[in-house]
């Protein structure tokens, strides 16, 4: 136990707290610039089973945050290089990487399997699908978002509210770090700190991780943060659903052109921009799904339909699918 004899020696850990962590299993949904510290300080901690799920490929771009990856790595799955970069800073811990996108049936799975859950994919639609099943499975969950160098991480559901509880609807912009920029330190800190509440959960120590957001701007050098216990969930929430979910009998209105996606996103959707929704008669009960590339304009489209009085309304996030 050399390995962890300083962590061993606070009291909220002990040889107890160390067996507690060795017997959790961590589902990671995102290895990159949140996924990279998270990954590294829960192996580090000793934390016995993680399941990484991440889809991209490492790009040269990712390396000045994502120190997980080398030269050598570009190219590859990050969850391959990343799970063979955490074997050999500690091989007694159980990594399995999974180079797969999450869909609402997969998180469903993964939240009904792991322990925790820690969200640190950069996509709101991802976000939203976690946070849903982890409700049901009350399982926790542990967010962050990163933007420039502003950020936040909250711990969310298991006992506390969900993250739509306190973001009911998604942002008026659909900015990424891929468009808006950020600094690597910037997404170290919020992904350290992922990491930290993630332990203190595991551990169940007296003082509350979930229920808690922490709010950082590095540009100011400034932190702050709030409770969000007894915040009521949404009561007309709008859920994503996958194309394995749609039924026979829905109504799919794809917002993408043909610039971003040669063919609907199934046979009997109708390709339809957000400006002619407003000539839109379903059939009574039917279901309309509406489905764009990050799931931000589907989500607008159905706000506006809730407006006009549809209550039977779903999205689906091309990108998050799968």
């Amino acid at each position: 136990m050399s390995r962890y004899a300083r962590q061993m020696i606070l009291p909220e850990i002990g040889a107890a707290g160390q067996a507690k962590l060795t017997a959790a299993h961590v589902a990671v949904i995102g290895a990159g610039g949140l996924g990279c510290p998270v990954l590294q300080y829960l192996v580090g901690a000793g934390v016995g089973r993680l399941t990484i799920f991440d889809p991209d490929r490492v790009e040269e771009s990712n390396l000045h945050r994502q120190p997980l990856y080398r030269m050598a790595d570009l190219g590859r799955p990050k969850v391959e290089a990343a799970r063979d970069a955490l074997r050999a800073l500690n091989p007694q811990i159980a990594v399995e990487a999974r180079a797969t996108a999450l869909g609402p049936q997969r998180a469903e799975k993964i939240a009904a399997e792991a322990d925790l859950v820690i969200d640190a994919a950069d996509s709101f639609a991802v976000s939203y699908i976690l946070s849903d099943a982890c409700l049901r499975a009350r399982t926790p969950l542990i967010s962050a978002s990163v933007l420039g160098q502003t950020g936040y991480v909250g711990g969310f559901c298991g006992e506390a509210p969900s993250l739509r509880a306190v973001f009911p609807d998604l942002p008026a912009s659909g900015a990424s770090c891929a468009t808006a920029g950020v600094l690597g330190p910037v997404v170290g800190v919020i992904g350290s700190l992922q990491a930290q509440i993630a332990l203190r959960v595991l551990l169940g120590t007296d003082a509350p991780a979930l229920g808690r957001m922490l709010t950082a701007d590095l540009a100011e050098l400034c932190f702050g943060g709030f409770s969000f216990l007894g915040t009521p969930e949404p009561e007309r929430p709008l859920r994503f659903v996958s194309a394995e979910m749609l039924c026979a009998g829905d109504l799919v209105i794809d917002l993408r052109g043909e610039d971003e996606a040669r063919s609907p996103i199934s046979a009997g959707a109708v390709r339809l921009p957000g400006s002619e929704l407003t000539a839109l008669e379903p059939a009574s009960g039917q279901r309309v799904v509406l489905c764009c590339a990050s799931g931000l304009r589907a989500w607008r489209a159905a706000r506006d339909l809730q407006e006009r009085g549809f209550e039977a309304l779903a999205l689906l996030a091309a990108k998050a699918d799968g």
